[in-house]
């Protein structure tokens, strides 16, 4: 059957490129960007492409930068912990094996948060995520390799798995954080900088991309980076990008699943997240796809793991050891609507509106701004 997967356009970048494009800035080969003294990538988590065009009036330093071909396209599923992993890895979610927010351990059969649960979960971190980080190559071979990020993330799981090798510098508020980056660039030639901002990503989760919370925090984020290309040295490049875009999904459009509902017979685990289901089954896996294709094909994609890895979806390339974490059936939210399992006591997810990790345009496809020597 025709799964009708929308197709990315055709100027978008992938995400998975953009660090190996900074290196190639510095070391005289470049390609996506020109030559280099140091290179910045300034991560704006939860910023879609489609998000800030929207809000052009609210962002008019990032929208005057961003020419139509600036652009990128994330990682399947468009979640953080895959896209991030991605983008300090250069590798797919089908190499190095983060592909979901959570996902089943296929050892132990529990559903794992790969974004916050190292530590309790007991992945480990230099494992569980299969591929070199670049900062931890580039480090090892006398690059200067910095993380500015939270001071909360230093030694958290999640960052040793994607940014060990590099020095950690924390820094508490996101303007400062830009300020500290250019800093370290000026101080250090030839240095990659990753620069982390968080605020944005939270702010949408609680309160939807389409708030005046969210207009606010875009516009202090719009400031914030005039503020730090004003202050980068010459010969310093910077891009901003980001990890997803943004689906603000209210209340009334929550598909919540509770006991005895049919779509979750045989089905042993319910994980991914409320975009992007990987439904594990006990059993019969053909029946559990028909059934949800058949009741929510018409507003989802439903795939089985041998068609979406078929497909592409999670890269060129699957390894063995990562397919038996891929769900036996992937629900893709087509329309404005998010998945929840109903039957756990814990309803915080529910509390959320912004919502990610589908393959619509809104969440997939990003902003990819040249900042500095990068600049057009």
């Amino acid at each position: 059957m025709s799964l009708s997967l929308p197709a990315d356009p055709p100027s978008a970048r992938s995400l998975t490129g953009v660090l190996p494009q900074l290196l190639g800035s510095l070391t005289g080969t470049p390609d996506w960007f020109p030559p280099a003294r140091s290179a910045i990538v300034v991560m704006v988590d939860g910023l879609g492409r489609g998000n800030l065009t929207a809000r052009a009036g609210h962002a008019r330093f990032l929208t005057a930068r961003m020419a139509k071909k600036d652009a990128a396209r994330t990682v399947f599923p468009s979640t953080t912990a895959a896209a991030l992993t991605s983008l300090l890895t250069g590798e797919s979610p089908g190499i190095h094996g983060i592909v979901g927010y959570s996902v089943r351990v296929p050892e132990t059969g529990r559903a794992v948060n790969q974004l916050q649960g190292w530590e309790t979960d007991g992945l480990d971190p230099e494992r569980w995520q299969r591929s070199e980080p670049l900062l931890a190559r580039e480090a090892a071979a006398g690059r200067p390799c910095f993380v500015v990020s939270k001071p909360a993330y230093a030694a958290t799981g999640f960052t040793r798995a994607i940014q060990r090798g590099a020095t950690f510098v924390g820094v508490a508020a996101a303007a400062d954080r830009l300020t500290e980056a250019a800093r370290l660039a000026a101080r250090h030639p030839g240095a990659l900088i990753y620069v982390y901002l968080s605020e944005l990503d939270a702010t949408g989760h609680a309160h939807g991309w389409e708030s005046d919370r969210w207009l606010s925090r875009l516009e202090t984020v719009d400031a914030d980076v005039q503020r730090f290309e004003e202050v980068l040295d010459p010969g310093v490049g910077a891009v901003l990008t980001a990890d997803h875009g943004m689906v603000d999904v209210p209340a009334h459009r929550q598909v919540r699943l509770g006991a005895g509902d049919p779509l979750l017979a045989d089905v042993s685990v319910m994980a991914g997240e409320p975009r992007m289901l990987h439904l594990y089954a006990d059993g019969d896996a053909p029946a559990v796809l028909e059934r949800w294709r058949a009741a929510e094909g018409e507003r989802s994609w439903v795939l089985s793991r041998g068609e979406a890895i078929e497909a592409g979806l999670f890269g060129p390339g699957v390894h063995p050891e990562v397919a038996s974490r891929i769900g036996d059936v992937l629900v893709a939210a087509r329309a404005g609507i998010a998945y929840y399992d109903d039957r756990l006591t814990d309803k915080k997810a529910q509390r959320m509106i912004g919502q990610h990790g589908s393959l619509t345009d809104q969440e997939r496809i990003v902003p990819l701004i040249r900042l500095g020597a990068f600049a057009r």
